[in-house]
This record gives C-alpha cells, structure tokens and sequence, in this order.
C-alpha cells in the first residue's frame, strides 16, 4: 500500500455491513472504489457520509449548523471538578492570548489539559443511538436489520481510525468503533495516552468568540475544539452526488411536490403510497432547493465547475428562482441566445449539472465531495476528460470519492498519477499536461466478490506500471470477449462461410 505523506492518516474500517465482508480503506485526497455491481461500493461511500455528517455536525472547519452531538452531550452535565476547572481555564485564556493575532496556527494542549480531556472525547457510550439514527437516515432504512451481512454474524462493526505520525504503525492513533447490532448498538473510543491532542485551523477572533458564547464548560469546550483533530477527516463537510443525477435533475420538481403533498397529509388518516428517501437523496434534493438563494463563489472551485462548461458541456448550466422561490435549471448551450430546460437536454448534460452547480455554489477546498459512477452517460473521451477535471478539483484542495465501473476512469487516473513522476518541465512533451496526482494522493480501492466468507473483501489495487492502469479485471472480460470472436471466427471458417 502506498504511505501517505501526510502526517495523519484516516482509516475506515467495516466488517459484516451490507454486502461487505471485510474492508479496510485509507481515505486519501482522491480515493475510488471500483468492483462489480452488488459488492458494497455504495454501502461504503453512504456510510462515509453519513460519518463525516455524524463528527462533523460541529467544532473546527464547519462553517454553519448546530454543535456537534458530542458538544451536545457534554453540555447535559456541567458539574466539573474544581482543580480541572482551574486548569482548563487558565490554559485555555493563556491560548486565547497567544493565539491573538494569529490565523489557522497549531495549539498542543500541555499534559495536564490533555489528561482531562481524553476521557471526554472518549465519553460516547451514550452517542450510540445518535450515530445509528444518521447512518439509516443516509441509507433510508427503519432499523439496522438490512445494514447487517446476511450470511455473517448477529452485528456489523465500523471503526474509524486516526493515525498519527506520518503514517507508521507504531504511531498512536485515536479509533472510534461502532458495533451495529440487530437490536442494539453500541459506540466506543480509543484515545492512548501517549497521544498529543492539538487543536488547530482557527484563527483567534473566532476562538474567541466560542469561548463566550458556548454554554460548554472550559474542559467540554476544549475537547470540542480539539474533536476534528482526532476524527480526522470526517470532520470536513461532505456533498453526496447520488447515481442516476441526471433521472433526479429531471423530477426533483414532481419528487418535492410528491413529499410537500404526503406531509400535508400526515395526521388526517390517509395512507401515502410514496417510500421514505434515502438520507443521501434527501440532502441532494435539499440543495438543489437551496441554490436558488446561495451565490456564486470564487476562487478555484468556481474556475473548475466553469472549465466543466466549456470542456466537456459545450455550453452554461444555471438556476432560476421562480416567484415562488422554486429554482429551475437551464442550459444554455454555446453561441445560442436561448435556454433549454434539463429534461430537453442531452443525458450527459443532466448528469454534469449537478456537478457544475455544486462547484460554483456549494463545494470549497477542505470539502469532501462523494460522486458516485461520474463515468455514467457519458462518453469514453468524455469519462477521460471529466476524470482530468475530477483530478484538478483534488489539486484545488477538494477531497473526491467516486464509484465506479469504468475502465477509462482507471487508465486515466494511471496516467495522471505516472505523469506526476516527470518534472515539470517534462510534462510540457506531454498532452494534456496541465494536471498530476502523486502515488500518495490516489487510493484505489477493489470490492471483490467471495463465496467463503459470501460477501466482498476490499483490498488497494496497485498501480500496474506496465499495465498503464490500476488493474480491476477489465482486461479479463476484454479477453473474453475476443476469445469468444476467435470461436466463431473459428466456427466460420470450418463450414466454409
């Protein structure tokens, strides 16, 4: 497996969830996941999301929305001893003080501190209910019964890990382990002794602005402070792109109205023949509701999602508010004076809207943004080139998860990533040479189909030099196929035809 130069590392974990056996994933700044179809490549992409929507309700790097339910808990009991108060709060006015003046420094909180926070960030027994409430509302389930491998045992487990030090094994990590039961759950934490806590990435007006206006007490708040630090990159706000965008871009007006409809009904006796959305759905749906209202950005995402129009779109994606505040989607395609609405577009144009429309309102660098089989409706120089884009989006400070069944996906990706072992100056023999990956930021992801234990094991897939690709079995049904030409290539000339 290629180590990760960063100095921490994030590992997720699962064990008998869904259709999954067994996995063990090191999420980079780009990481795929690829397999046949039914191996738990959406299981594990809904449940990252529904993780980074668990930790990252609050604390550093969320830019707006409730405490995170850690904080919430933390605030039910207020009583600390009064030598920890003592010390929390001399240390956390000394860090207020040195902080002044200063944006996005690294704190370690000394010893004394550290030792009366650990027990906090590791107080989650009673957060287990919370947790399991989000991870079936992402996958829109009523229990946990489905979330369970069938042929496994009575739970499936989930551990988020944090590993610190650049990536050894010997380096203290913090872990979060999450046991799904049939009817019960249960959630834990690990945090070693020998484990810094740090916090870092606020500047100090806005430290010092939660340290007035929280109700924690000074331990609790800085325990929620330091919460991103050991979760990882869980903390950073997801956007989920679902599959079939562009069928959704299509209906959201009829699929909101139906919703709207059902819930004015609720309470009068009347049974509604719609099912409930998935958490992941649901939240797309919302966003597409709220664009309307959102501005567009600047800077690098803004850039990339209007490099999407003009690249591979051949033309503008926009919304439209109605005066009822209901946005409508249109496109524009180039040199034309009039717009289309979505549905009398081509698929390829709804499925990349979504992707355009949430570069240039919703997603910023430290984001992380979840795209699953980007490849779809799309032609295969079209998958090559929105692959290139997806790369320049990582590079833009993005975080990018994708599933996919694309062969050209993954050739793509092999050539970025060995293009970025020639120098700079090289690249320019090289076209297009406008973007690399290094070994370090990619990690490819395989989910393969097994009868004994029945369920998908998760292994990285290396990068095959000679290849030119991150080897998935493609070239087994390519080979297949000709075999198959050379039977009846065979067939033919027998009988003389």
């Amino acid at each position: 497996m290629a180590k990760s130069k960063n100095l921490e590392q994030s590992i997720l974990s699962v064990r008998d969830f869904g259709p999954i056996a067994q996995a063990t994933v090191e999420l980079r700044p780009l990481t795929v996941f690829v397999g046949p179809s039914n191996t738990g490549k959406s299981y594990l992409a809904i449940l990252l999301y529904a993780l980074h929507q668990f930790f990252g309700a609050g604390g550093v790097g969320k830019r707006s929305g409730p405490p995170s339910p850690l904080s919430y808990l933390w605030r039910v009991d207020q009583d600390e001893p009064a030598e920890q108060l003592t010390t929390a709060t001399k240390w956390l006015d000394q860090a207020l003080d040195l902080r002044d003046g200063q944006n996005g420094v690294e704190v370690t909180l000394p010893e004394e501190v550290a030792a009366v926070v650990r027990p906090i960030l590791g107080n989650v027994g009673d957060l287990a209910p919370w947790l399991h409430a989000e991870v079936t509302r992402c996958f829109g389930v009523a229990d946990s019964q489905s979330l369970i491998r069938h042929s496994g045992g009575k739970s499936a487990r989930v551990t988020l890990r944090t590993r610190f030090g650049g990536g050894s094994t010997d380096a203290p990590s913090a872990s979060y382990d999450f046991i799904i039961g049939r009817s019960q759950q249960r959630l834990t934490a690990s945090m070693p002794a020998e484990l810094p806590l740090r916090i870092r990435g606020v500047d100090a007006r806005s430290l010092r602005r939660r340290a007035l206006a929280t109700f924690l007490g000074p331990t609790m708040e800085i325990a929620d402070l330091v919460l991103p630090y050991v979760v990882g990159t869980v903390h950073r706000p997801a956007h989920y792109l679902p599959a079939d965008r562009a069928g959704v871009m299509h209906a959201h007006r009829v699929v909101v109205s139906s919703l709207i409809g059902r819930a004015s009904r609720t309470g009068l006796g009347v049974e509604s023949p719609l099912p409930a959305l998935s958490g992941v759905l649901a939240d797309f749906l919302e966003r597409l509701i709220e664009l309307g209202e959102v501005e567009p950005q600047d800077g690098a995402t803004a850039q990339l999602a209007e490099r999407l129009e003009t690249d591979i779109l051949g033309g503008a994606v926009r919304s439209r508010r109605s005066a009822v505040g209901y946005p409508s989607f249109l496109y524009q395609p180039a040199n034309w004076k009039t717009n289309l609405a979505l549905m009398n577009t081509s698929s390829m144009v709804s499925e990349l809207a979504p992707v355009v429309l949430y570069l240039r309102h919703v997603v910023r660098p430290g984001d992380v943004l979840i795209i699953e089989e980007p490849e779809s409706h799309l032609h295969p120089a079209m998958q090559v080139a929105f692959t290139r884009l997806l790369a320049a989006v990582v590079r833009s400070g993005v975080r990018v998860v994708v599933t996919t069944h694309s062969e050209w996906v993954l050739e793509t990706l092999a050539n970025l990533v060995r293009l970025s072992s020639v120098g700079k100056s090289g690249r320019t023999k090289v076209s297009p040479s406008d973007v690399a990956l290094t070994p370090d930021q990619v990690g490819t992801w395989l989910f393969e189909p097994k009868k004994r234990p029945k369920g998908s094991v998760v292994k990285e897939i290396p990068l095959d030099v000679a290849g030119g690709t991150f080897p998935a079995g493609f070239d087994e049904v390519t080979e297949a196929l000709y075999n198959n030409w050379a039977e009846i290539a065979n067939l033919i000339a027998e009988r003389g035809e």
